[in-house]
């Protein structure tokens, strides 16, 4: 445990993660004035916390490790692809499971079939991602400034 304690860009991108996680239920109730303390176990939402757990670890690991570094690149690489991720193809099936659902509940209005919906919410706008990124970034720039 000790170890962990003391690997900042793991501190960084954890601590980004769980904060954005923490923020969706109070941003989901400023915005529908209704309380889903789901939103702190689900994907999709105000912010990405996949982009700001990448975003975090991929400026951590340059700014504690080096930018010139393979790790920086590996990192760098992966957040892009689950920055692109977050808001293409995730974004993408939501819609689709959101236009499946609405066929499911026309098509099938009292009939024997299953009324088990899709779920909708699985990706992130371009906005959630955004904000995902700005608070990875200020995560891991905190982490640097504070971490001895």
């Amino acid at each position: 445990m000790e170890k962990l304690l003391a690997n900042p860009v793991l501190i960084s991108g954890l601590a980004a993660w769980m904060l954005a996680q923490l923020l969706k239920t109070p941003l989901e109730f400023l915005w529908s004035k209704h309380w889903n303390w789901g939103a702190v176990f689900s994907a999709g939402g105000m912010p990405s916390s996949h982009s700001a757990l990448m975003t975090s670890t991929a400026l951590a690991a340059g700014l504690f490790v080096g930018f010139d570094t393979p790790i920086f690149a590996l990192s760098l690489a992966a957040t892009m692809i689950v920055v692109y991720d977050a808001a293409g193809v995730r974004r993408q099936a939501g819609i689709h499971a959101e236009r499946i659902n609405l066929l499911v509940q026309e098509l099938f209005k009292g009939h024997d079939v299953s009324q088990e919906l899709l779920k909708e919410v699985i990706g992130h706008t371009p906005r959630q991602v955004v904000a995902g990124v700005l608070l990875g970034i200020t995560i891991a720039l905190l982490v640097w400034w504070v971490y001895p």
